[in-house]
């Protein structure tokens, strides 16, 4: 039966009154007033309603308290244990999810409990839900304007082994033997000293040198390929998931050559190996990202304010395989914002999202995108250090010689023939990019090579460094991400769950810093109403502090003749 409360109704009394006011001041300025007031009630608790029956069975327990905690869970980067003693024993997450009702029923959940309530939330997707709705609730209350943003990736380890090749076909083998043993009794004790070898107890034969590892390589892949062939006919064995990973993973690193004899397996060479091959059985999601190794990566699109006059908030997150490139990630992050109406304006990359196409279809978005170029330019003088017409054709080069002769290459291109004679007396000859034949000197340019010159030129110019020096603070989120939400490193693994992990701790970090930016606009308007001085002087002052004293005074003659009637009461139903 669903149970929920209604969070946005309040309490007639304070049931945390009897924290007293310093305490209650604590509160108030924690990350658990944001989240009472503002978050709490719009988490979609709608989406799970569908799961429970409305009247009949045992009610749930509270679905929004539900919620929160997976959140927390993620944004303090606790163990389902830790959950369980925050929960049941913080003040704060009490306070947090308005949890008034001090029973078990309500002030405890079992890791059971939790790790169900973790997985529905996986499988159903409602951690994009969660970080919208909080990312959009945090954005109504400071009015944010999402017109600077930033866009960069962090990679994620998930709780896997990194495995050599070799130890990887071990592993794989023995996870498909171990399946095998369980459902095919018969047909694993028919492998004989096969299925021996693979045994955990006889693990340590492939330990080996690295001169022997191409030899106990070559024989790890041919036991894969003996088990691929031996079971690709029965259907109960290759229905098993161990069996897909096993046939995945000879695929990726071997090839069987067919020759009149015999079929021969071939071990590819390391560079041959795609970077989306398995990585480990126990996490086949997993990718391989060259520069920072095996797991997963995450998306990550801020705002940002030069002037610090509102919070810096993750507005897109996305999780793939490490092996997915960023420069296709760009176009995705800001379709996904515009539907939420947080598009920016202007977005800041480093040179893996900002090639000529990412930049050209962000334009059509509306969105300017500052990035470097790829590559470097190779000659002193650049395409862009020559004078261009209203339509792209060069007038004069940088010594200003104007070209003989302006024709259309093939696929569009512009090919500009100049005098060679003076040409071979420039002095600048050897730094410009102009090719001198034998009868012409001619430059080929077309329309992106020139995009490419002139954004070449403007990297150069103070104006790009001013605008493009606030990039650097995504640095930072990736580390807040890390040290404090620990995202860099996961306790489970697997694309469902290690999603869930990651955009929870993006939408935790939200949270807190929505909260010290909160506490910071509180710390000035205390100094600003500090240091102005009472419109009415010292007179006024004094008068304040008397109307205070009389209202404390008739609250507290309300509380004796409060007092005094109760006594009174008491007394006439004893006689």
């Amino acid at each position: 039966m669903i149970h929920v409360k209604d969070h946005k109704q309040r309490d007639m009394f304070n049931p945390f009154e009897y924290l007293g006011p310093k305490r209650l001041a604590l509160l108030e300025s924690s990350w658990a007033h944001l989240f009472r007031e503002e978050i709490l009630h719009n988490l979609p608790v709608e989406k799970i309603f569908h799961l429970y029956d409305e009247f009949k069975g045992r009610k749930t327990k509270e679905l929004y308290t539900m919620l929160g905690i997976t959140l927390l869970q993620q944004m303090e980067d606790l163990t389902d244990e830790a959950t369980v003693h925050e929960f049941a024993f913080s003040i704060k997450w009490h306070y947090a999810l308005n949890v008034t009702d001090k029973s078990d029923f309500s002030s405890y959940v079992a890791p059971r409990t939790l790790w169900t309530m973790r997985d529905i939330v996986a499988r159903l997707g409602l951690d994009d839900a969660l970080f919208e709705n909080v990312t959009d609730a945090l954005t109504k209350l400071f009015d944010l304007d999402p017109s600077k943003q930033r866009l960069d990736s962090i990679h994620i380890f998930s709780n896997m082994a990194h495995l050599g090749r070799i130890r990887l076909f071990v592993r794989t083998i023995r996870k498909f033997l171990v399946n095998l043993k369980r459902h095919h009794a018969d047909m694993y004790q028919a492998l004989g000293d096969l299925a021996i070898r693979y045994e955990e107890k006889n693990d340590g034969q492939f330990a080996v040198k690295p001169s022997e590892s191409s030899r106990k390589l070559q024989e790890v892949g041919n036991d894969c390929f003996l088990l691929v062939e031996r079971f690709k006919n029965h259907e109960s064995v290759v229905s098993m998931a161990s069996y897909h990973l096993l046939v995945r993973l000879f695929n990726e690193q071997c090839v069987a050559e067919k020759t009149d004899a015999a079929t021969s397996v071939v071990i590819k060479p390391n560079k041959d190996v795609p970077s989306d091959s398995l990585q480990n059985p126990s996490d086949s999601d997993a990718g391989y990202c060259g520069h920072k190794g095996k797991g997963y990566q995450m998306q990550v699109m801020e705002t940002y304010s030069p002037d610090k006059s509102q919070p810096n908030l993750i507005t897109h997150v996305k999780v793939e395989a490490a092996h997915e490139s960023d420069a296709n990630a760009l176009l995705p992050a800001i379709e996904d914002a515009a539907k939420r109406e947080l598009a920016p304006e202007e977005l800041l990359a480093d040179s893996l999202y900002g090639s000529d196409e990412n930049v050209e279809k962000a334009k059509e978005l509306g969105v300017e995108v500052v990035s470097p170029t790829m590559g470097t330019q190779s000659q002193t003088i650049g395409l862009a250090d020559f004078a261009f017409s209203d339509s792209d054709e060069i007038t004069v080069c940088p010594e200003r010689q104007k070209p003989q002769r302006i024709k259309t290459g093939k696929n569009g291109g512009k090919i500009v023939h100049f005098d060679k004679t003076v040409c071979d007396k420039c002095p600048r000859q050897s730094e410009c990019p102009v090719k001198r034949g034998k009868r012409h000197s001619t430059i080929e340019y077309d329309a992106k090579s020139l995009r490419l010159a002139r954004r070449r030129a403007k990297e150069k110019t103070e104006a790009f460094r001013e605008v493009y020096r606030f990039r650097a603070g995504a640095e930072g989120t990736m580390s807040d991400l890390d040290r404090i939400t620990g995202i860099k490193h996961l306790r489970i693994r697997g694309m469902l769950q290690v999603k869930l992990a990651a955009v929870l701790k993006a939408t935790g970090l939200n949270i807190l810093r929505a909260t010290t930016f909160k506490n910071r606009l509180r710390r000035q308007e205390k100094r600003k109403k500090g240091s102005s001085p009472s419109p009415n002087g010292l007179v006024g002052d004094v008068k304040e502090h008397i109307l205070r004293l009389l209202d404390y005074l008739k609250e507290l003659s309300g509380a004796f003749r409060s007092v005094n009637y109760r006594i009174a009461r008491f007394e006439s139903q004893a006689e």
